[in-house]
């Protein structure tokens, strides 16, 4: 076989594939684009042997068709790469266990399906959950206006509490785990003895919907936030309450208190979470900005936590010294904030600084 008939059988079967993909109300489209196309640009001689060998009339309704084309073939190809960029990224998550660029898979450290437990019996949607500090039990908070109360070791369920009239929003234990604390949509707290499984106390007092209750480590007191904007303190012995603090300029969303009750913390509807002195007197002592939507949940670091961007394997343990002199060292030192802006925000609680997003 000589070049020509090569050249020939090789256009033969381009030809072969092109009407393999293509429809012939496709064909003629095309053609009719070509011809159009060709026509526009000047190029007489081209558009009339193709004219003539196709046997196709030129039509309006395919003007500027063939730029159009090719336009979206580029912008597509641009779309597929992103998506396969994005998908990569995205495999590259799971595959380190679901922690981000450069995590090592170190174990099991990541829940892996299937649950060992589904636990069902809510009516609406569940706002909270808390487990028992001594027994392993949970409770949780729902819409439905109830608390449901499930042994997690075996997945069943054990009772149901009811005294709200209207969604249950948080739940906080004491310490001992004796006492159950709740608060709801209702405009209420309730106490309750958590091994009669009965409401001990109603806390009447907020104007507006209650969105986080918690215990003082002590147990003594109950601190509630409200869409009233305030929080307050409640004793748990009489039920009263003894303190109200006028905290934000909009809903309050979270409270929160760091392990040895020496600072607390708001956050709410206004984009701003603060930092609360817990003395004598109770005094605002930062004021974080940086959000950019409601500040939803808010949460201290342990005791345990290192100073953020500190190697200490990398100066001989001279960090380390300056470090045990710190108040970094205590709960609280820190405090993440999640918001509806889709940021995860680390703030220094001592300077108010935000050292990670």
């Amino acid at each position: 076989m000589n070049e020509n008939e090569g050249d020939a059988s090789a256009s033969n079967a381009g030809t072969s594939t092109a009407r393999a993909h293509l429809s012939k109300k496709q064909r003629e489209q095309l053609h009719q684009a070509m011809l159009e196309y060709l026509k526009t640009m000047g190029f007489a001689k081209t558009f009339d042997a193709l004219k003539e060998e196709t046997n196709i009339e030129e039509d309006a309704k395919v003007e500027g068709l063939l730029e159009k084309k090719w336009t979206s073939v580029i912008r597509l190809q641009k779309k597929i790469l992103d998506l396969e960029a994005k998908n990569k990224a995205l495999m590259d998550e799971v595959n380190q266990n679901g922690g981000g660029p450069g995590k090592k898979k170190d174990g099991d450290e990541m829940p892996r399906p299937p649950a060992k437990y589904t636990l069902t019996g809510h009516r609406n949607n569940v706002n909270a959950i808390k487990f028992h500090p001594v027994f392993a039990l949970l409770a949780s908070a729902s819409e439905d206006a109830t608390i449901k109360v499930w042994d997690y070791e075996t997945g069943e369920f054990e009772r149901t509490l009811k005294g709200h009239t209207l969604a249950v929003q948080d739940l906080a234990f004491d310490h001992t785990g004796k006492i159950l604390a709740s608060c709801s949509a209702d405009t209420t707290v309730k106490v309750w003895d958590f091994q009669a499984y009965k409401c001990i106390k109603t806390l009447h007092g907020h104007d507006h919907n209650v969105s986080s209750v918690i215990f003082t480590p002590s147990g003594d007191h109950i601190i509630s936030a409200s869409r009233d904007k305030s929080i307050k303190f409640w004793e748990v012995s009489t039920g009263y309450c003894i303190k109200t603090i006028n905290a934000h300029e909009e809903w309050v969303k979270r409270v929160i208190i760091n392990d040895d009750a020496t600072i607390f913390a708001t956050s709410s509807y206004d984009q701003t979470i603060k930092i609360w002195s817990n003395g004598a007197k109770v005094e605002c002592t930062e004021v974080l900005r940086g959000h950019s939507h409601v500040v939803e949940c808010i949460a201290f670091s342990p005791p345990s936590t290192p100073i953020l961007g500190v190697d200490e394997a990398s100066d001989g343990g001279r960090k380390k010294e300056a470090r045990k002199s710190k108040s970094s060292r205590t709960s609280g030192a820190y405090l993440a904030s999640g918001s509806r802006d889709k940021q995860i925000r680390i703030w220094d609680t001592a300077t108010g600084q935000c050292v990670m997003v």
